[in-house]
């Protein structure tokens, strides 16, 4: 009886202590300000795999219009890596974002050889929790979103060793954000 008693004291204190534990927030805050490109946190980071999982929150600051229609398709970057030791506008794999059509469109947003490709791969609601996953399988960029079936781009270099920097949430192409808009990542690597 008196071990069914310390148990039943132990398993409760535990359960007390760990009910009281807020559960952490693992999301980091990205804001790219009006009138700029790149996000307030900006990291010089390398990526120490052939992959990168993250999970993404978009608001609804991710909603713009542009005056100039013709711009309206160009494409966001959300997160991604450089790939074969060279410059991301030379080999570089990542996802890109637009708001067009009203909704928030996904695309695979690869340089191959200095030659700019782009995949639709989905559409994300705002506020909502997305699952990302881009990895080198071979000679192909493979790009899971939630659970839809991958897109793949063919990589133009193949190489077996590389370094890989990180490439973080950046507005544009040509326009800069027109407001501020403000992007949560968990990276899960």
């Amino acid at each position: 009886m008196k071990i069914l008693t310390n148990f039943l004291a132990t398993a409760l204190t535990l359960l007390l202590f760990a009910s009281c534990e807020p559960e952490a927030d693992l999301f980091r805050q990205f804001v790219i300000r009006q009138g700029e490109h790149y996000s307030t946190t900006h990291i010089v980071q390398s990526l120490q795999s052939n992959s990168l999982k993250f999970d993404a929150i978009f608001d609804a600051s991710a909603r713009y219009h542009f005056t100039e229609e013709g711009f309206q398709d160009s494409k966001n970057k959300l997160l991604g890596f450089s790939d074969c030791n060279s410059l991301h506008h030379e080999n570089s794999a990542r996802f890109a974002w637009q708001w067009f059509n009203d909704r928030l469109e996904i695309y695979a947003y690869c340089y191959v050889n200095s030659q700019r490709v782009e995949k639709f791969i989905g559409v994300v609601n705002i506020d909502e929790v997305n699952h990302y996953e881009l990895s080198i399988k071979g000679d192909h960029y493979i790009f899971h979103l939630n659970h839809q079936e991958p897109v793949s781009i063919e990589r133009g270099s193949v190489c077996q060793t590389g370094v890989y920097y990180m490439l973080w949430p950046y507005f544009g192409g040509t326009l800069p954000a027109p407001h501020n808009v403000t992007i949560q990542l968990n990276i899960n690597n």
